[in-house]
This record gives C-alpha cells, sequence and structure tokens, in this order.
C-alpha cells in the first residue's frame, strides 16, 4: 500500500529505547509538528527477505518517496534503522524518512533485526549479520534486486551500476549499524552516527584503566548492571512486544531473543563472578561485534555526534572512534553535543522530530556533511574538526582536535587539592567498602517507577575526597581528565591473583564541582569505574568525558569512591589506604581551554 503523505505520517509514536531498569530520555523522539513548507512524498511500506550471515531474515521497511524522483530525476538516498527496543515505526526512526524526504532525499527506514516486523535474533550490529542484511538493502536502492513485492527503486542517484549514492543516519543502536555496514560494504557514501558505541566490552563492563587501547582495557572491567540488564529485559521481551510466527525471531527457552553468546555474556556479568579466562571470552565476543574490532575497513566519511549527558555510552567511546578512524585516514569529524541517553536536551539542540535541522548546530552539519557527500558537486563547507556544546556561552566551541590534558592537580595528605607537587603534605587516609552500595552517581530506575531520584552523594567512611582553593577564574574544562593513583589494599593484594578476576579492587572516580555554599554538583553524573590490575603499582584511571564550566569561587573535588549503585562492587570488605608523598602518583590531569 502507497500513502501519500504531505508533510506528516500518521503513526503511533514511540521512545527510541524503552529500558526497563534504567532510565532513558532522547529528545530525537519527540512528535512535532511539520514544517510548514514541507515537500510532499510518499510513503510504500516494503519487506525485504534476506541473507544475513547464516540465517535468512525478512526485513520489514517503509521506502520514503519525494515528489518528483523519478528515473529521470533521481535522488541520493537514506537508510536508517531503530534504536534498541524501537522499530521503523517510533518517533526517531520514522521522523529520520520525514525529515530527509521532505528535503528530496529518498528515505529507506527499516526494524533492526529482531525488532517491530523484522525477524532473526538480535545479534548487537554485528557485521557479519546485521550489516550483511543492510547491505541487501543497499542492493535495493542501487536497482540490483527489488523488494519481496517486486517494487524497484529506479529513482535514486547511483555513483556505478548496482552502487547508490547513499548516507545512513541514526542514533544508538541505529548508529552502530551504520559502521557495521559501512565495514562490509563500500557502497555507502557518507555516515551520521549519533550517541553510539565504540565497544560493547566497555559500554557495559566498563574499566578505566589497564593496558589500553581507546577505551579498551586488559582487565575485565565492573559490571553497570542497571543499563545491560535494562537491555536483556526489552530484547527478551520482544517476541512479546512484537509478537509474531516467524520461527527466526526464537532461540531457544533459555535465551529467548538474543544470539546465544550475547545472553551468555550478560548472564556471566551477573553472576558477581568472572573467572579470569571466562570473562575475557565472552567481553571478546562484546569486542568483535563493536566498532573496535572492525573500524579499520570503515571508509566511508563519518560525522560522529555523541552526548555529553550519556552515562551509556559517553564521549569518551566517541573519542577511541574519532581518533581511529582519523589515523587510518578516513574522513571523520566530531560534535559533542547536549543530549544523550540520559537526557540533556536543551532549546535549540537537534530534534528531527521538530524538524530543525537548518536551525541546529548539528543540523547544520549534518545537512552540510550529506550535501557534500551525497551531491557531491555543492563543495559543501562541513564545519570544523571538533565541536562542542557549552552551557555557559552561547554557540558550539570548536578545535582543531579533542584538547590535550594542559593543566595538574595533585592530592595532599590533608584532603586538598594543590596546583603544585610542592604543596602536597605527607601522609595517609583510608575507606572501606561496604557489602552494600554506599555512593549514588548515575540515574536510576527510580523515575520509571514513579519514585524520585536522589542526587549523587557518597557515604561517610567509604570515599575519600581531594577539594582544591576556590578559583581565582574560571576554568573550562574540555575532554576527560586522568588521574594516575597509588593505593595500599592488603586485603585485595593477597587474593588479586586468584585467577577470579572479580575478585580484583574496584573503586569508583569523579571530579564535582562544589559551589560557594558548599553544595556539590557532579557533572551530568559521570563516574569512572575501575577493576585496578594491580594493587601492588601505580595506575592511571581515564574519567569520562566533559565540557564543563567550573565559576570563579568554585571548588574542584576529587572522589575515590567504595561503590556505586549503577554498578557491580568489591567481593567482600575491602580496606583501602591512599599514602601521599612527592612522587610521581596522586595527580590529576586536566584537558582545560581558554575561558571564552
Amino acid at each position: 500500500m502507497e500513502v501519500f503523505v504531505s508533510g506528516a505520517v500518521s503513526r503511533v509514536r514511540g521512545p527510541l529505547v524503552a529500558v526497563a531498569g534504567a532510565a532513558l530520555v532522547v529528545p530525537l523522539v519527540l512528535a512535532g509538528p511539520a514544517r510548514a513548507d514541507a515537500a510532499p512524498y510518499t510513503v510504500t511500506p516494503l519487506t525485504f527477505t534476506v541473507d544475513a550471515g547464516d540465517r535468512t531474515c525478512t526485513v520489514d521497511a517503509d521506502l520514503y518517496r519525494p515528489a518528483g524522483a523519478d528515473a529521470d530525476n533521481p535522488a541520493p538516498a537514506v537508510l536508517a534503522t531503530n534504536g534498541f527496543g524501537g522499530s521503523k515505526s517510533d518517533g526517531s526512526t520514522d521522523a529520520i524518512g520525514k525529515a530527509f524526504a521532505e528535503r528530496g532525499y529518498v528515505g529507506l527506514v527499516y526494524s533492526g533485526l529482531g525488532f517491530g516486523g523484522s525477524g532473526c535474533l538480535i545479534t548487537l550490529d554485528d557485521p557479519a549479520v546485521d550489516g550483511q542484511a543492510a547491505s541487501e538493502l543497499l542492493d535495493f536502492l542501487g536497482g540490483v534486486r527489488a523488494a519481496d513485492d517486486g517494487t524497484r527503486a529506479d529513482f535514486v542517484t547511483r555513483d556505478a551500476d548496482g552502487d547508490p549514492r547513499v548516507g545512513m543516519i541514526g542514533g544508538s543502536y541505529g548508529g552502530a549499524i551504520q559502521l557495521a555496514t559501512a565495514a562490509v560494504d563500500p557502497r555507502v557514501d557518507a555516515l551520521v552516527p549519533l550517541i553510539t558505541w565504540n565497544d560493547l566490552a566497555y559500554a557495559l563492563a566498563p574499566n578505566n584503566t589497564g593496558a589500553r587501547t581507546g577505551v579498551t582495557s586488559d582487565t575485565p572491567g565492573v559490571f553497570k548492571w542497571q543499563w545491560a540488564n535494562g537491555f536483556y529485559l526489552i530484547g527478551e521481551g520482544q517476541p512479546l512486544l512484537n509478537p509474531s510466527l516467524d520461527p527466526s525471531r526464537i532461540n531457544r527457552l533459555d535465551c529467548l531473543h538474543f544470539a546465544t553468546r550475547a545472553c551468555e555474556t550478560i548472564r556471566l556479568l551477573n553472576s558477581g563472578r568472572y573467572p579470569t579466562d571466562k570473562a575475557k571470552e565472552m567481553l571478546a565476543y562484546a569486542r568483535s561485534v563493536s566498532p573496535v574490532s572492525y573500524l579499520d575497513r570503515v571508509k566511508a566519511p563519518t560525522l560522529i555526534v555523541q552526548g555529553q549527558a550519556d552515562s551509556l555510552f559517553n564521549l569518551n567511546e566517541a573519542t577511541a572512534t574519532y581518533r581511529t578512524l582519523k589515523a587510518q585516514g578516513t574522513e571523520t569529524k566530531m560534535i559533542w553535543q547536549s543530549w544523550g541517553h540520559s537526557g540533556g536536551q536543551v532549546p535549540g539542540e537537534l530534534d528531527l522530530s521538530q524538524g530543525n535541522l537548518e536551525t541546529s548546530h548539528v543540523g547544520q552539519r549534518v545537512l552540510a556533511w550529506f550535501d557534500r557527500y551525497l551531491h557531491k558537486n555543492t563543495g559543501a563547507d562541513t564545519g570544523p574538526a571538533f565541536s562542542y556544546y557549552r552551557d555557559w556561552q552561547s554557540g558550539y566551541g570548536t578545535a582543531a582536535d579533542v584538547p590535550a590534558l594542559s593543566q595538574s592537580l595533585y592530592l595532599s595528605g590533608d584532603g586538598k587539592l594543590v596546583d603544585n607537587r610542592a604543596k602536597v603534605a605527607r601522609g595517609s587516609r583510608q575507606y572501606t567498602n561496604w557489602l552494600v552500595p554506599t555512593s549514588h552517581s548515575e540515574s536510576s530506575i527510580a523515575p520509571l517507577i514513579g519514585l524520585p531520584d536522589p542526587k549523587p552523594y557518597d557515604t561517610k567512611g567509604t570515599y575519600l575526597g581531594w577539594r582544591s582553593e576556590p578559583l581565582t577564574a574560571p576554568l573550562d574544562v574540555v575532554g576527560a581528565p586522568k588521574a594516575t593513583l597509588k593505593v595500599v589494599s592488603p586485603k585485595a593484594e593477597r587474593v588479586q591473583h586468584s585467577g577470579d578476576a572479580s575478585d580484583k579492587l574496584v573503586l569508583f572516580a569523579k571530579v564535582y564541582d562544589v559551589a560557594p555554599d558548599g553544595s556539590r554538583k557532579l557533572v551530568n553524573r559521570l563516574v569512572s569505574p575501575v577493576r585496578v590490575p594491580d594493587v601492588t603499582r601505580p595506575f592511571t584511571v581515564e574519567l569520562p568525558g566533559i565540557v564543563h564550566r567550573y565559576e570563579k569561587g568554585h571548588r574542584l573535588e576529587f572522589v575515590i569512591a567504595a561503590g556505586d549503585t549503577a554498578y557491580f562492587g568489591n567481593r567482600g570488605i575491602k580496606p583501602v589506604t591512599v599514602r601521599h608523598a612527592p612522587e610521581g602518583t596522586g595527580v590529576l590531569e586536566l584537558p582545560v581551554v581558554p575561558a571564552g
């Protein structure tokens, strides 16, 4: 059935991701009025039977065809799919089809494998499965194949026979699929992945220390149980939320809708015990289906957009992808916008459903990106290499690259954070973890069940903090701070070589903004989980990237906490001592940019 639409599509609107067990707000999904000058287009529901890895899957899609697009007047195409738990019909995904059809692009929007009306299991955007399925949709756009009902797309611009001029855009799960598709199919001409991951092993069990490549650590991390179990539940519930007789959607009774290794990984993490070899094996699976493992095959120009308010996929993940692509010569630029999986939407920021591509910074950059790489003859200026949202000053800040670490503060034995190592007082301080979490940073499930979400807190005796003197001028931090630490924990030392990774010491690092009245703000409620590889050696901690102005008169407070409500913690009581002396540890480095 073909539906004529002028500026609006009448559908039930839904969230980008509906996650049980974790609060998720993504402003892209909000329904809004159509643009008054929107061009008319048609929407045609289609199905495709595709080979995806070792399986055959049915893909449920909608084709958005702008008025006037035909064989004599072809138009470039935009391919998009949903975030985790969504479908082609949710408010974020069909907003993409609508927004670009209104601007003259052919849109092909589809439900990802395992979601909505599409078949097969959830394989976490595996290039060999999800990427291959998307490649067959490129065949359709390139005229190589027809939809199951015989529909052909003979109105798409082509670079060569069977090669459509096509870009991809989408958020979260719909962001990683772009990189997976480009890794298996070089016909993709431009990518705009929003708020997505670099390494799922880091996203679901982060460790911000150890031998690192980007965000990847050699030591298994700390289980992010709220987010991970939320996704697990919503994924396993897909056959109930979207009933279907398609047998390809069911795995087995003990792992209903995910690929087997995916749910086995979640179950291992939920066990609270991580035999080192088994943990590395399971996390290696999550890593193998993540961009970190195949970015070397991504050659399509990529505009990375990541959210500053995002405790699921933080700015460090985007930075890792950006640096890898840039180092290998792939044309890439990066934007840090205000909003992510943890909220953060502010007036004027990108909201596709509001049609504000032309008036938002990110929207203008997306349009220029597609103009440059999908129209190719425009010579469009795609903007600076790196830009970031500032809440203290109008407009985005820009830079040639992510700012480097440039200012150091030192942890003193008297609890001060000082600006010169000569000011460090000798001494030692100690905290002890409890068997339950005693700190709260990230948003919890409370808002989903109608309860208030507490402000971040730390329980006395279970954390250590170091405060600076009041600032004499504003301090603008743009990027990921880094701390170099040395702790003493005899109990952790005795068990850390047991062969069980979960016996290693766990701690959480974060930096507060302390106002003159003593109130504390944890920027975007971000925390850095660490599973210390060896407590007998110094270690570095990379904190989540932030964009924040510490105002004149405010203080910085660096905190090491024993636990956090959103994560699993230590097994057993493990007292920790931090000794202070003028040596190469006990330093907090900040990426500072000139004020203004």
